[in-house]
């Protein structure tokens, strides 16, 4: 039983399946919420698939797991908004009240989904991360490359280059 305590979690995502996690479970929140009327759903989805999602991700992807949460909370309800505005009069006018509508609705989700994940991530080693990235680059920045200098060719000039050897005459 000692041995157990400290193994993890062999189930590992990607940012990329991570973010795609969320993105299902929040559209998947948008249809049982029109099918049992209940608004939290929608919500409780997002930020469910989202903590899920920094739980299970590989360490090394979570910088670019931090920043997605917004987007694919805005994507899922631009999805599902224009779907209920192709059956209206005024698509445009439609999709912009749906998408105020649902954005606003969904905004304390959005929000402690955004702080759940970042709070997570932070003690998962995000700040590691993060270091990283800076001495990367800071590395690239000192990286001095010889300039050569700019020369124009003459105005009207223009030589075409050949490649190879010319052909013989066959």
């Amino acid at each position: 039983m000692a041995g157990e305590k400290g193994r993890r979690s062999a189930v590992k995502l990607t940012a990329r399946g991570a973010i795609a996690l969320a993105l299902v479970a929040t559209l998947a929140g948008y249809v049982l919420t029109a099918v049992f009327g209940v608004d939290q759903i929608v919500g409780a989805a997002f930020l469910l698939a989202s903590v899920l999602g920094v739980v299970l991700v590989n360490r090394r992807e979570l910088l670019s797991l931090v920043v997605t949460p917004p987007l694919v909370f805005f994507c899922a309800t631009l999805f599902v908004e224009l779907g209920r505005a192709f059956g209206s009069v005024s698509i445009v006018q439609s999709l912009a009240l749906g998408l105020y509508t649902s954005m606003t609705q969904g905004a304390p989700w959005l929000f402690a989904g955004s702080a759940l994940v970042l709070g997570i991530a932070w003690r998962r080693g995000l700040r590691d991360n993060v270091r990283e990235l800076r001495e990367e680059l800071k590395a690239g920045a000192e990286v001095s490359r010889p300039r050569q200098p700019f020369v124009p060719e003459p105005e009207g000039y223009f030589e075409p280059k050949v490649y190879g050897t010319p052909r013989g005459e066959d």
